[in-house]
């Protein structure tokens, strides 16, 4: 039975954290001899190192091979998250990065990238943000000939936002009906979202209101079927700095690396994971194997919602690094960019 913080006597506790702060700081197993010379314990080697063994017995640390110094495992190092550390909040400079992001001109989902893009290079880990699919208000529709029967119809949002499509066409159709219908849906769309437009469209022309000849009303209709409904609802998963998951003394672990990065591009369960942190107030951090997705790359998560000013959950940011995370510091990182992201989205 794993050991709770107050049940361990404080020479324990004391030698305890500093072989996992020096770990987290370093990646490097720590020595009983390290111990001695920077904790100011006053204890000597010998009496370090039966500490740690008691520690090791109890299942907090372990030693990768025999000469070697310990480090804290997995259930080390959630005693030490959930019990022993102290958050240290982002420091002006930080804060100052996050916020660049999110104030960048142009589509929100740009900002939110670039806001994603630069917790990822302070935390060193890669970034990641789940948040629904926003409508923008859109401005204008127009289709593009492409010949042998298809166009592209082309959604210019009011925030600058541009969407592709490729619509098949009826054989023989007059050229005319693809201005007709661009047109037709110009005027229809014009400050509305596509879900509100399809609305008073399919209405229209229900009622045989749309001003439309027969092949005009086939391209609008197949115009509108492109965009489904379900790509209104899909969360958007951003990833940002997955470079970073490569560390320089990592060449020993690549299969590891290899595997996170394969876990990366199956991004329907990382929102997944993302999407259990939801229900929280505060940042729920997944380390190593406690989460199935990434237990055998051996890595973290730390991942909190973004609630607008009502309570509305409106997406979730976290990042994803080794178990060596400096997680007194990314902790409130994640939670600043939460907050940041809060006001993006609200």
């Amino acid at each position: 039975m794993t050991p709770t913080i107050p049940e361990l006597t404080d020479r324990a506790r004391d030698v305890f954290r500093i072989v996992v702060e020096s770990f987290l700081d370093s990646g490097v197993p720590v020595g009983s001899r390290t111990i001695a010379q920077v904790s100011g314990l006053n204890l000597s080697p010998a009496s370090i190192r039966t500490v740690m063994q008691d520690l090791e017995e109890a299942g907090l640390l372990a030693a990768p091979h025999t000469s070697a110094g310990r480090m804290p495992t997995e259930t080390g190092l959630r005693l030490f998250v959930d019990g022993m550390m102290h958050a240290v909040a982002p420091s002006e400079q930080e804060r100052a990065a996050i916020g660049a992001g999110a104030a960048q001109r142009g589509p929100v989902e740009e900002a939110i990238a670039a806001t994603t893009a630069a917790l990822s290079g302070l935390s060193s880990c890669a970034g990641l943000v789940l948040v629904p699919k926003r409508e923008p208000r859109l401005r204008q529709f127009g289709f593009v000939p492409l010949g042998n029967n298809r166009a592209l119809a082309v959604l210019v949002g009011e925030d600058g936002s541009v969407e592709n499509r490729v619509v098949d066409l009826p054989p023989g159709m007059d050229p005319a009906a693809l201005t007709t219908a661009a047109n037709y849906l110009t005027a229809m769309l014009a400050g509305a979202t596509l879900s509100e437009a399809r609305t008073r469209i399919t209405r229209e022309i229900a009622d045989e209101r749309a001003a439309l000849d027969r092949a005009s009303r086939t391209l609008v209709e197949r115009g509108l079927a492109v965009w489904s409904e379900d790509g209104g609802h899909r969360p958007v998963l951003i990833v940002r700095g997955q470079a970073n998951l490569i560390e320089p003394q990592a060449t020993a672990d690549l299969d590891r690396i290899r595997g996170l990065l394969d876990e990366l591009e199956g991004k329907e369960e990382i929102a997944r994971l993302l999407d259990s942190a939801r229900q929280g107030d505060a940042a729920r951090i997944f380390i190593g194997s406690e989460n199935k997705l990434f237990a055998l790359s051996g890595s973290s998560v730390i991942a909190q919602p973004v609630r607008a000013l009502d309570g509305r959950v409106v997406g979730v940011v976290g990042v994803i690094g080794p178990t060596r995370l400096n997680y007194a510091r990314v902790v409130p990182m994640v939670d600043f960019t939460a907050a940041t992201l809060a006001r993006l989205l609200a």
